[in-house]
């Protein structure tokens, strides 16, 4: 019988975390399960650094962005010593269960914990939505309407100066960030890890939207592929349009959720609770097809992320 849980949140930080927290709470003492928070994740627990939360610790967050349990990496996690030391803490406390709200690496921590005898679930929080297992992850469509916002800003000045913005976004190696802003703003380029960098072709496409007439062009680009400055110093050396690079960077972490990341992340946290009564550890949970899910953490993490296919073909037939 689970009497009390730790939760934490760990890795990069994204909205809707805090709604996580929230639901997984109050779902816990709805139970009649002790909660405690632990600061800064894994770090904070292995410095023993955690409070009990009451009902109303997470009053008023659900709005929130960031997290109020703070975030850390923690690479050592992987040294079965610095996991044992967590374990033992958590069982001086009498902790029987953590929820761990982050990407892949922070779920193979919480897999190590529960193979020592933590039972832990997983939540996918991470505005990249690189994470297998689940359609969406938290945070991800507050990042996008706010990289939405941003292109949509940047139109208006482009046009105005004939300019191509060359706009970098987050994503990691995923370019789910990039193709659905993309197709949200009616970008004429987006360059991801799935499509690969062409720089000629890249040039070639806008000389062609230039001799159209174009007075504007945004071209949507992922982070780690090229430097853009660079391309947007190209793009005005061999095309009529002024380059601009713009990289939205750390911007697109923050903010106050979106309601879909506030209901996705409440839901979320109520099927973690639900699987910690069961008896259920060592899993993630995710929603697909519209359903909240939870797969064995090995098994979510083997998964291919689901194909974009269709949206890059559709992108194609709308530029």
């Amino acid at each position: 019988m689970i009497r009390k849980i730790g939760i934490l949140t760990s890795g990069g930080d994204s909205p809707g975390m805090n709604a996580a927290i929230r639901a997984v709470t109050r779902c816990a003492l709805g139970n009649g399960i002790e909660v405690y928070g632990i600061q800064d994740g894994y770090r904070g627990l292995v410095e023993d650094r955690m409070r009990p939360f009451k009902k109303g610790d997470v009053s008023d967050i659900l709005s929130r962005g960031g997290t109020i349990l703070g975030s850390a990496r923690l690479p050592e996690f992987k040294d079965e010593a610095v996991q044992d030391k967590a374990c033992a803490i958590l069982k001086q406390r009498e902790i029987d269960a953590l929820v761990v709200i982050g990407g892949d690496g922070s779920y193979r921590g919480a897999k190590s914990l529960t193979d020592k005898g933590i039972n832990c679930i997983g939540l996918p929080g991470t505005i990249d939505n690189d994470i297998p297992g689940t359609d969406q992850t938290i945070g991800f469509d507050t990042a996008l309407h706010t990289v939405v916002e941003a292109v949509d800003k940047l139109r208006d000045t482009s046009s105005s100066h004939h300019r191509c913005s060359v706009v970098e976004v987050m994503g990691n190696h995923c370019g789910d960030l990039a193709v659905y802003s993309g197709l949200s703003c009616g970008a004429e380029i987006v360059v991801s890890p799935e499509t690969g960098y062409d720089e000629e072709d890249i040039l070639d496409r806008l000389r062609y939207l230039d001799n159209l007439g174009k007075n504007h062009a945004i071209v949507v680009i992922s982070e780690k592929i090229c430097d853009v400055e660079a391309l947007a110093r190209k793009i005005s050396a061999s095309t009529g349009f002024s380059g601009r690079a713009t990289v939205l960077g750390h911007i697109q972490r923050g903010g106050s959720p979106t309601p879909n990341d506030r209901v996705l992340a409440s839901l979320m946290g109520e099927k973690a609770v639900d699987l910690l009564v069961a008896g259920v550890g060592g899993h993630c949970v995710g929603i697909k097809e519209n359903e909240i899910v939870s797969f064995a953490i090995d098994e979510a993490l083997a998964m291919p992320k689901s194909s974009r296919k269709h949206l890059y073909r559709l992108f194609d037939r709308l530029v």
